[in-house]
């Protein structure tokens, strides 16, 4: 196969995944206003090509922006007009926003989740602002099991993001449409079509366990091809039968396992 057949087979692959999707988690639909995070990272520009795609589609009519939160108190950059330009030759209207965070204020949280939460706060007020009834962010298949994984491991807790989220509190949904396109899938397409890198400093981001969790996965997929598709399965194949009863539990206090 010719490399170009190649780089329109994985545009293909994406599309195919991205619809799948969609329509199985019943993300997008008749009438949505949706704000892209455009982070500036190969994911959110990959989500904003195929969101500004499904726009030109005639069923469902939706319409799609994009905004950008820069963080105030955090060395990392983004290309602004990088962002803005790509946006506006895809029929996107761009939004800039700030925010930032005192890691000192809360030590009860992490600086990952501060910066995590801020951005959402900053993400909902622009939502809000140009009245969207969806916030679309650029998590891949990849980044929900290696969450289902940092969450069992760190956490005790069968969970992870999901497609979607109703956020009843602010009025909103959050949806993740790229929920079954795997990452190298997007790096493929980021090379291709030639996506500016942005630079990262962040003073934090040796903080967080993700890392060292996607290595975790890695390792996974090679003592297992099919291990993406066995762990997205078991989040719909629970069962309970093989599972302790806590109602039984309840009855004598857990002891801690000996080696």
């Amino acid at each position: 196969m010719h490399q170009s057949d190649e780089n329109e087979e994985v545009w293909r692959r994406i599309v195919r995944r991205y619809s799948k999707g969609v329509v199985e988690y019943g993300l997008i639909e008749e009438g949505d206003r949706i704000l892209v995070a455009l982070s500036g990272g190969k994911d959110s520009l990959a989500l904003l090509e195929l969101l500004a795609r499904q726009q030109r589609i005639f069923k469902p009519r939706i319409e799609v922006v994009a905004a950008h939160v820069v963080m105030t108190n955090i060395p990392y950059r983004s290309d602004v007009d990088y962002l803005r330009s790509f946006c506006e030759e895809r029929g996107v209207p761009f939004y800039l926003a700030e925010t930032g965070f005192d890691a000192s204020t809360d030590t009860r949280k992490s600086p990952c989740f501060l910066c995590s939460w801020n951005r959402r706060k900053a993400l909902f007020t622009v939502a809000h602002e140009q009245r969207c009834n969806k916030i679309a962010l650029g998590h891949h298949q990849d980044d929900i099991l290696q969450t289902l994984l940092m969450n069992l491991t760190f956490q005790g807790a069968f969970s992870t993001m999901p497609p979607r989220l109703v956020m009843k509190k602010f009025d909103m949904t959050i949806i993740r449409p790229m929920c079954l396109v795997a990452e190298a899938d997007i790096a493929r397409l980021s090379d291709v079509h030639g996506y500016h890198k942005q630079l990262k400093n962040c003073p934090y981001e040796t903080d967080s366990h993700r890392s060292q969790m996607k290595e975790v996965f890695r390792q996974l997929e090679q003592m297992n091809p099919e291990a993406r598709y066995s762990l997205w399965s078991s989040m719909s194949n629970v069962q309970q039968e093989l599972l302790p009863n806590r109602s039984e539990l309840t009855h004598s206090k857990p002891q801690k396992l000996k080696n």
